[in-house]
């Protein structure tokens, strides 16, 4: 019997060109929605935006290519902002690999004692407490994740993380922590605030060495102790 194949799972080509044809299709509704919609912000404000009012002016000979088409190219551009948002991941008979932004985490299979989404992070876990892997995922490809996870026999936990309750929400000087472990969660809410994902993760890594998992709920970070 030959040796198992990884399972490949990313976002796929359908959903993808689906929100290509869905763009088209909302250029293709704004073409003969222009005039009337143009008509009524004339009565009512006395003024049209000027490149609503240049559409309008278009035949719809000519507006419904150009819209479709301006339609379909913002459908791509969300579509690539979709696609660069999720990694890749294979999973294995022997290590989980999660590729995303250029890089890529490798794991090996005895490591992980937890897989499951909790929110929108993928994440993987050792028997430890330590979070070998936490990255963002969209929830649609969750079943995708188990059904490879449950090809491979790693033990999938759910969409739920299993020490749900143990999370608490970071308040800044709390007594709980320690000076050292709020700076860490400081230096980690501005590395966000400021969109600089790598000092955001470098942070992350510090909590983990000081036994800190942590995790975002909207603005909030969460934590508990490992």
């Amino acid at each position: 019997m030959g040796k198992e194949v990884p399972v490949t799972v990313r976002m796929p080509g359908a959903w993808l060109w689906g929100v290509v044809l869905v763009g088209a299709g909302l250029g293709v509704g704004a073409a003969f929605a222009v005039g009337p919609v143009a008509d009524w912000m004339m009565r009512l404000f006395d003024g049209v935006p000027a490149p609503l009012k240049l559409a309008a002016a278009l035949p719809l000979v000519w507006s419904l290519p150009v819209l479709t088409l301006v339609g379909a190219l913002a459908g791509a551009w969300l579509a690539a902002i979709w696609l660069a948002e999720n990694p890749v991941v294979e999973v294995g008979p022997d290590s989980v690999v999660v590729h995303e932004g250029g890089g890529g985490r490798h794991v090996e299979r005895e490591r992980i004692a937890e897989v499951f989404t909790d929110g929108h992070d993928l994440v993987l876990r050792g028997s430890d407490g330590r979070e070998y892997v936490r990255t963002k995922v969209d929830s649609g490809l969750a079943g995708r994740l188990r059904s490879a996870c449950e090809r491979h026999g790693y033990p999938w936990c759910g969409t739920v993380d299993p020490h749900e309750s143990a999370y608490t929400v970071w308040v800044d000087g709390a007594p709980a922590l320690d000076e050292s472990t709020h700076a860490l969660l400081r230096k980690r809410r501005r590395a966000i605030a400021d969109d600089r994902t790598g000092a955001a993760e470098e942070a992350r890594e510090e909590l983990r060495a000081h036994g800190i998992s942590v995790r975002d709920r909207g603005k909030a970070q969460q934590y508990r102790r490992v």
